[in-house]
Parts: C-alpha cells; structure tokens; sequence
C-alpha cells in the first residue's frame, strides 16, 4: 500500500488519484529502482543515528518526482531517543517529503508520533471475500484449484490477504494444477477436518480415553499439533456459534459441524 501511495502521489499520468501503473515513474516503483522511494526496516534501523541521517537527507529535494517517500516498516520499533529525535521533523516536514509509518503493533508508538500522523487501520479480510480473490488469482493465471482448497488457504491465513496470497503461491509451487483440498492440508500440516470433528466430540463428551488415542494417533502421523490446536479452538468456536443462534458467522459450512452443536 506504501508503494501505491508512492507511486500515485509521483505518478506522472494519474487517474483519479490512482497510479497510471505505466509511467516511468510507476514503473520504477513496480521494478524497485525509484530513487525517490526509499524504505527503510526499522526493526534494524532503529537508533537516534539512523534517524538523523533521515532527517539529513530529506532535505535534499527529490531526484525525478514531485516527493520523496520514506516507507519506515515497523516503525514500533524505533528506540525512544529516536523516536524523540524523528518528532521534529514530523512536525515539520519539507514539502517535498511524505513520511510513511507501517507497523502491525499500533499500540506500541509513541503517543507524540500518532499525534501528527494520519492513521490508516486495515481491517481483516473474511474468509468468503479472501476465498473469492484466490480464485479469481487463480483464473487470471491460469491455474486450477477446488473451492475447498481455496477455503482452506483462507482459513489459515487469519485475515491477512497477503498471507494467503504467499501460502497458495507455495501450494502451487509445490504440488502444480489442480489444487486439492487434500494438498493444501500437506502442506500446512492440517489434521482432516473430520479427524478434528471427532476429537472436538470426544472432548465435550467427555471421552478421554478415546481423546487421548485419537490425538496420539495423529501426532504420530506427523502433523502440526499447534494447527491442530487452532483448528479445534475454530471447530469449538462455530459450535458455539450455532448453537447461540449466530451460525451465519460460522468460519465453516453450518450442515458440517450442526449435528455437534446438540451438546
């Protein structure tokens, strides 16, 4: 998203504010060579000298486009002194300079940064849209996969379209078109649906014994036990779901899991 917002604020042709994708100014994005996008990990680049050498070069006014982007990825991380250091020149800013904060813990910067930011939240994806898009990735490149396979990329990905999108490129990698539903569980080291439906019902039924011979089988196969964990606290979640009246938010088909939401 920082690299689109570079190019649309650079690009040379815009269409209602988007890139025109085929100037050479967006096609120096698209290729990484655009001297006036510069990113920078702050996980590694996170002390009060790193930041006075961005602040150093800002000045300088931009190479080919109109600004300057600097992308700071995971700028959470920046120590406090730096942190104190960058406020100056967020607050003041050269014109032709575009700052870009990207962080997956918001949480953790500075209240002072926030402050003079604008803040952008992206939200997870749902499963059925995120489902939809693999497909339509899927068509545009002319490969095959079932709808279930395409689902269980989704489910895995927990809300994150570029998760997905990196998860079904290995699945294709790794075993071509047609896509299986039966693959992408190899790959992941899923646990069968079912194999989940029975150990989630010998649980609430209080079946230890057989609980117990049901997950030493499958971590005897080898799979993921984590996966396993996370796919039961899913199973677990529809239940309740169902049962509570809400089935429409379940994550899996209702007719899958209903017959054990009676407990």
């Amino acid at each position: 998203t920082a690299r689109i917002l570079a190019k649309a604020v650079n690009c040379l042709s815009p269409q209602d504010g988007e890139p025109c994708d085929k100037c050479r100014m967006c096609t120096a994005v698209n290729e990484g060579r655009a001297l006036d996008l510069v990113e920078i990990d702050a996980a590694s680049n996170r002390g009060i000298d790193d930041i006075r050498s961005i602040r150093e070069k800002a000045g300088y006014s931009p190479t080919e486009g109109k600004y300057k982007v600097y992308v700071l990825d995971e700028a959470h991380m920046l120590t406090g002194p730096a942190a104190d250091a960058f406020l100056k020149t967020l607050e003041e800013p050269p014109p032709h300079v575009i700052f870009i904060l990207a962080t997956t813990d918001p949480q953790k910067l500075t209240g002072t940064i926030v402050s003079r930011c604008q803040r952008y939240d992206f939200r997870r994806v749902d499963m059925d849209g995120m489902a939809g898009m693999l497909a339509r990735i899927c068509e545009a490149e002319g490969m095959q996969a079932e709808p279930a396979a395409l689902r269980a990329i989704a489910r895995n990905a927990d809300g994150s379209m570029r998760d997905a999108e990196s998860i079904l490129e290995q699945a294709v990698t790794s075993f071509g078109s047609p896509l299986t539903q039966e693959q992408v569980r190899l790959l992941l080291g899923l646990t069968a649906d079912e194999r989940v439906r029975q150990l989630v019902g010998q649980v609430l039924q209080g079946q230890t014994p057989e609980a117990l011979t049901t997950l030493s089988a499958i971590a005897a196969e080898g799979l993921n036990l984590r996966q396993l964990h996370r796919q039961m606290v899913d199973e677990v979640r529809d239940l309740l779901l169902i049962k509570a009246g809400a089935g429409q938010m379940a994550s899996m088909p209702q007719d899958t899991v209903r017959e054990q939401a009676q407990f």
